[in-house]
């Protein structure tokens, strides 16, 4: 396993259609998309997951927590809890969670930059998500600056 400042990240926008993924190196403070992985009610294709983490072998994961306005759990935190518990079931390693408050209109921006029309049931921002959260982890981590969003 990596030290502070050197692992690789494995970042979740967690959904109940959709799971955003970015894949995150935390030395350069950076993160990038990945292919989102498709969900039934919350439930990836666990083999899918386990594809990723052979391929990447990464150190840590980080799933954002989707909190309401004023900061709370909802529903959907419990949900997104409960994928991080799992994902440190199936693989061993560690699961941070991170307050994704914001990040989908942050991500819905970024990719009308980019050109996306708007068809967001289509064209998700999930994977644009997932590397904000993972930007966020960085932040608050090790404080590093914000950088901009890499594309694949």
């Amino acid at each position: 396993m990596a030290r502070p400042g050197e692992r690789l990240i494995l970042g979740f926008d967690f959904g109940t259609r959709r799971i955003g993924v970015a894949v995150g190196n935390e030395l350069l403070g950076s993160a990038r998309e990945l292919d989102p992985l498709p969900a039934r009610e919350g439930i990836p294709d666990w083999r899918q997951v386990g594809r990723l983490v052979e391929e990447w072998q990464p150190d840590l994961f980080v799933v954002g927590l989707p909190l309401t306005a004023a900061g709370e759990e909802q529903e959907m935190s419990t949900r997104a809890r409960k994928f991080g518990k799992r994902l440190f079931g199936r693989y061993g390693l560690p699961c941070e969670m991170v307050d994704e408050r914001g990040s989908t209109g942050e991500a819905k921006a970024i990719a009308r930059e980019r050109g996306h029309r708007g068809s967001w049931r289509d064209e998700g921002v999930d994977g644009i998500s997932a590397v904000l959260i993972v930007e966020r982890w960085f932040v608050a981590r090790e404080g590093l600056p914000r950088k901009g969003v890499e594309q694949r």
